[in-house]
């Protein structure tokens, strides 16, 4: 992403062809081109952030040709955008932009407080609750998820899904178990 160019194709494709779970792919895909050899070689869902951000048109033309392939990547800080690997920050509030992005038919939004990505300090639950108020298009929260608490909160809120990284890696939650939770 902060480099604004898909450097790892080879081996997102690799695994893509080896693999038999769903892979989502995200981080500087910028073009058609891309979205479509992506999904065309078994990529599950490419995940857009700077390009929804600054491209209406393309955001719109992938949509309408890839549908629920595409989620769109909301990374924010103090409640706006951040593009380009979370290195520029924007002056659009993240529910305006997740309301537009349902306009043009995004179904799913990943929705991270960037300020607690890889933290362990706890989801910010208040931002996922409010976002939900405003649209109704799939949620799927991110960002310092710390423990089944925070889990069970996402849970509770009925949203589409939790990505979780740093709580499994400490050991924090055992997927299996975080999967049953869930279930």
């Amino acid at each position: 992403a902060k480099k604004g160019k898909l450097v790892n194709k080879k081996i997102i494709l690799n695994l893509a062809k080896e693999l038999t779970i769903p892979i989502e792919v995200g981080g500087g895909i910028r073009t058609y081109s891309e979205v479509e050899e992506l999904i065309n070689h078994g990529v599950s869902r490419v995940i857009l952030g700077t390009a929804a951000l600054e491209d209406e048109k393309f955001i719109s033309a992938v949509i309408k040709d890839f549908g629920d392939k595409i989620a769109v990547g909301v990374d924010c800080k103090k409640g706006y955008i951040c593009t380009k690997g979370w290195l520029e920050e924007s002056d659009v509030h993240y529910i305006d932009f997740c309301k537009r992005m349902e306009s043009i038919g995004v179904k799913n939004v990943i929705l991270t407080d960037i300020s607690k990505d890889g933290t362990l300090e706890g989801t910010n639950i208040s931002m996922v609750k409010q976002l939900k108020s405003y649209v109704s298009i799939n949620i799927t929260a991110s960002g310092g998820v710390r423990d089944y608490y925070d889990i069970k909160k996402l849970k509770d809120l009925d949203i589409y899904g939790v990505i979780i990284g740093k709580a499994l890696y400490s050991g924090n939650v055992e997927l299996k178990k975080a999967i049953e939770l869930c279930n």
